[in-house]
């Protein structure tokens, strides 16, 4: 293994852009639901004439559907990302728009779309997903869960009592119950997260940056030397996401 300084220098240096993971290869592992979100995404995308697909990051996940259908759309807020998503996706006639992360209103006409996705939203706008959906239309997507990576997480900042509340599924579907959706599934799961090198760690941090805001190597030099004598002493660090599957129709 490369030395503690190595392997933060060789992390702090590498492209955190887009929304892919190749880099954390042979270095980290994350498990994943068994319900197959890709797989289920491309069966709906293949059913309906329209679909947007919200916070699609550089189009990785849009990307890896087969068939889209006559009219495909999605948004992405990062600048990177969005330009990202244009280059992947562009070619096979999405429209990409950028939007900002202030913006509340989504960029479409009422009832646009017979189908909205999304795998891993910000913070999903319920009323104005069920503005843009057709009647009868359906919001399918997997969700970051409650205290997804807080293992990581409370490693840097400690207790985290209050966050570790939010992104509740049963609270995001008494909300979009709340702005006329119909929760006709609701999924929960608890995938297993493991670190093997501490340059992982750094990588995950610096694309993740909700997830320690004041992150740098310097300020939690202490912290990642640490984790780099447990990896080195054949103790991966291992932490656990949560991830709910989430269908709704208008």
């Amino acid at each position: 293994m490369k030395s503690f300084d190595e392997l933060l220098a060789e992390a702090e240096a590498a492209d955190v852009s887009g929304w892919g993971f190749a880099w954390l290869a042979g270095r980290a592992s994350e498990e994943r639901p068994s319900w197959g979100y890709s797989r289920l995404l491309a069966q709906r995308l293949a059913q309906v004439g329209s679909a947007l697909d919200l916070d699609t990051g550089g189009g990785e996940v849009l990307g890896e559907v087969p068939r889209f259908p006559p009219r495909m759309c999605a948004t992405e807020a990062w600048p990177p990302n969005a330009r990202k998503a244009r280059e992947h996706l562009g070619a096979r006639g999405v429209q990409v728009v950028e939007t900002t992360a202030a913006d509340s209103v989504l960029p479409f006409a009422d009832t646009s779309f017979e189908l909205v996705t999304s795998r891993h939203p910000v913070s999903p706008n319920w009323a104005e997903i069920h503005r843009v959906l057709k009647p009868g239309g359906c919001y399918f997507a997997q969700h970051v869960g409650a205290a997804s990576a807080f293992d990581l997480i409370e490693r840097f900042l400690g207790p985290l009592p209050q966050q570790r509340r939010q992104r509740d599924p049963q609270d995001e579907a008494a909300a979009a119950q709340a702005a006329g959706l119909n929760v006709t599934d609701l999924r929960v799961e608890r995938c297993r997260l493991m670190f093997n090198d501490v340059g992982a760690v750094v990588w995950i941090l610096r694309k993740c940056v909700w997830w320690v805001p004041d992150f740098s190597t310097r300020k939690y030099h202490d912290v990642l030397l640490a984790l780099d004598e447990q990896m080195r002493g054949g103790r991966p660090f291992v932490a656990h996401s949560t991830r709910h599957l989430i269908e709704a129709r208008r």
